[in-house]
C-alpha cells in the first residue's frame, strides 16, 4: 500500500461544486435516494400492510420481525454477490443490475396476498437493495480528487435519507400497495439516466493487470486485512441498532415507557431520517473542516449512546417529546455516510466495491442478531431495559473497534491489495 500523503490545500468552493455536480456522483446520489426509499419503506407501512394481510394484536411485532430478518438476509448475501461482481466486473454493473432486481421485486410486494409471499420478496427486495450504497460510494470515491471525495459521499448519503423521508410522505398519501408500486417505477426510471454513466478510471486501470478481483477469502488471507473488515462492522452496529429496534418497533417501545399517545412507526421513522438528513450534512462538513474521519465518528456515537439513554431511561410520557427525541436519534446517526466511506478507502481498488458493499449490509444485517437478542432478553429484563442492555453492548464495541481503525482523510485510493 502507498503511504498516506500530507494533508493539501482544500479545494476551491468553484471546484468543489464543479466536481460533485459531475454525472455520476448525481446518478450514484439519486440511485441511493430510491435505495432507502425501497428499503425503508416496509419499516413505515409495516402495520398497515400486515394488517390487511389479516394480522393484528402481539403478532404484528413478531411477524414485523420475520419480514424485516427476511429483508436483512437479503441484503447479506445481496452485499456479497454485488460486492464481488462490482470488483470482478465493475462498478456500472453493479448500479444497473441492484437497481433493476430491487425496483422489480417492489413492484411485485404491491400484489401479495399471503405473508409466505411477503417474506419471499421482501428476501429478494433485500438482495436488490444490498448493491446500491457500496457500488456508489466506491464509484464516487475513485472518480473524486481525495481532498474533496468527503463531501461527494455526504451528497450521496443525504439524498438516500431524503429518500427515506419521502417514504414516509409517499405511504402518507397513498395505500401501501401503492407505495411499493411507486419505489419500483422511480428505480425503472432512473435506469434510463445511468446508460451515460462511465466507469471508475481506477478500475479500468487495475483491470489491466493480472490480479485477484473481488477475491473475498483475501480477506482471511491477512490477519490485519480481516481484523479490519471486522472492525469496520462492528462501528456501523449503533446505527442500525438505534434503525432496526429503537425506531422500526417505536410503537412498541413507546407503550412500554408508558406514553401518553400511540407512536406512529411512520412518523418516527420520518423524524429520525429527518434528522439524520441534518447529522450526514454536519457529519461531512465537520470531517472536512477537521481533516478527519476518526474524530468525528466518535463525536457522533457518544452523541449517539447519550441519547439512547435519553430515550429509554427519560421520564417522557409526552408523545410529542418523543418524537423530538427521535430526531435526536437521526441526528447521532449522521456518521453513517462517514462509516461507508471509510471502509472503502481501507481497502485497495481490486477488494474496495466487495468492502464497500458487504460492510454496509452486514450491519444492516446485524439487525438480525440484535433483535434476537434484544427479543431473548425481553422476557427478563423487559421491553425498555433489553433494548437497553443491547444498545449500551453495541455502543461500546463499536467505540474499542474504531479505535483501531486508521485516519483516512489524506489516503490516496489508487492501489491495491496483495496475497
Amino acid at each position: 500500500m502507498k503511504p498516506l500523503l500530507t494533508p493539501e490545500p482544500m479545494a476551491t468552493n468553484r471546484t468543489v461544486i464543479s466536481q460533485l455536480w459531475q454525472l455520476p456522483v448525481l446518478v450514484a446520489a439519486l440511485g441511493y435516494l430510491v435505495d432507502m426509499y425501497d428499503l425503508f419503506l416496509f419499516s413505515v407501512v409495516r402495520v398497515p400492510s400486515l394488517k390487511a394481510l389479516g394480522i393484528d394484536g402481539d403478532r404484528l411485532l413478531n411477524e414485523g420481525i420475520l419480514l424485516l430478518n427476511s429483508q436483512m438476509a437479503g441484503l447479506l448475501i445481496g452485499g456479497i454477490f454485488w460486492g464481488v461482481l462490482g470488483d470482478k466486473r465493475g462498478r456500472l454493473s453493479v448500479l444497473f443490475g441492484s437497481i433493476l432486481l430491487y425496483s422489480l421485486a417492489n413492484i411485485a410486494n404491491g400484489f401479495v396476498t399471503s405473508l409466505p409471499q411477503y417474506a419471499l420478496l421482501r428476501f429478494i427486495a433485500g438482495i436488490g437493495l444490498a448493491g446500491e450504497l457500496g457500488a456508489g460510494i466506491t464509484l464516487v470515491t475513485e472518480i473524486l480528487p481525495k481532498e474533496i471525495r468527503g463531501y461527494g459521499t455526504t451528497l450521496v448519503a443525504t439524498m438516500g435519507v431524503l429518500g427515506a423521508i419521502l417514504a414516509y410522505f409517499v405511504a402518507d398519501l397513498f395505500a401501501w400497495r401503492v407505495s411499493y408500486f411507486i419505489g419500483g417505477g422511480m428505480g425503472l426510471l432512473l435506469l434510463v439516466l445511468r446508460v451515460n454513466v462511465l466507469e471508475s478510471g481506477m478500475f479500468i486501470s487495475m483491470k489491466q493487470r493480472v490480479l485477484p478481483r473481488g477475491n473475498v477469502l483475501m480477506l482471511f488471507t491477512s490477519g490485519s486485512r480481516l481484523a479490519t473488515y471486522v472492525q469496520c462492522i462492528l462501528v456501523g452496529l449503533p446505527i442500525w441498532f438505534v434503525v432496526g429496534i429503537l425506531i422500526t418497533f417505536s410503537p412498541e417501545l413507546g407503550k412500554a415507557l408508558g406514553l401518553s399517545e400511540p407512536v406512529v412507526a411512520g412518523k418516527a421513522v420520518m423524524l429520525s431520517f429527518s434528522g439524520q438528513v441534518l447529522g450526514d450534512l454536519v457529519s461531512g462538513f465537520l470531517s472536512q473542516y477537521m481533516r478527519s474521519r476518526k474524530k468525528v465518528i466518535r463525536l457522533f456515537m457518544v452523541l449517539s449512546l447519550l441519547v439512547m439513554l435519553i430515550y429509554l431511561l427519560a421520564p417522557v410520557r409526552d408523545t410529542t417529546w418523543f418524537y423530538i427525541i427521535c430526531v435526536c436519534l437521526g441526528f447521532a446517526n449522521g456518521y453513517w455516510t462517514l462509516f461507508v466511506t471509510i471502509a472503502a478507502e481501507l481497502f485497495g481498488t481490486n477488494l474496495r466495491a466487495t468492502v464497500a458493499t458487504t460492510v454496509p449490509n452486514f450491519v444492516r444485517g446485524g439487525t438480525i442478531p440484535l433483535s434476537a437478542l434484544f427479543i431473548q432478553l425481553k422476557p427478563v429484563l423487559g421491553t425498555v431495559y433489553s433494548a437497553l442492555a443491547v444498545g449500551l453492548a453495541t455502543v461500546s464495541v463499536a467505540l474499542v473497534a474504531l479505535s483501531y481503525l486508521n485516519e483516512t482523510f489524506t489516503k490516496e485510493l489508487d492501489y491495491v491489495e496483495e496475497d
